[in-house]
């Protein structure tokens, strides 16, 4: 059999000092993360989490650069993601967009208000992101290409 880890993408979006992370509903109850979700078929890196932060936040997200690029597992017994976390702007929101059904809200967050909700973070990664940001962590967007149906 082989191996093949999630591909998910996520977004670290400070305005002001404060990041905007979603509350959700999952399996274990509510949590909060970053602006995330699975890459989709025929879609490219940028797509999905233009795509994600607008269905999770209803604002339109422009990335300007890769925080980093993660490879997670919970313990041995759990799945395994790859994960591609962005940071940019967001701009024109839609206070009538229809969220996601697992979304609760959108929230703006400090970093402490973050670290202090550590208990309920969907992954260790969220906090890992914010720092990493925090710290000047930025790659370009040209280190991501991509070759759909490239004969």
């Amino acid at each position: 059999m082989v191996w093949k880890p999630h591909v998910t993408v996520a977004a670290v979006i400070e305005k002001n000092g404060l990041f905007l992370i979603v509350e959700e509903t999952t399996d274990n109850g509510i949590a909060f993360n970053q602006p995330a979700g699975h890459l989709e078929a025929g879609e490219d890196l940028i797509s999905a989490i233009k795509r994600e932060v607008l269905e999770e936040t209803a604002w339109h997200f422009e990335p300007e650069a890769l925080i980093a690029v993660q490879l997670w597992r919970k313990t041995p017994d759990h799945p395994s993601f790859v994960r591609f976390c962005f940071t940019g702007t967001v701009h024109s929101f839609n206070p009538q967009y229809q969220l996601d059904a697992d979304i609760i809200t959108a929230h703006w967050l400090d970093r402490e208000t973050i670290l202090a909700k550590q208990h309920q973070l969907r992954s260790p990664l969220v906090l890992i992101c914010v720092d990493e940001y925090l710290k000047g962590q930025r790659y370009p967007l040209t280190l991501l290409q991509t070759f759909l149906d490239l004969t």
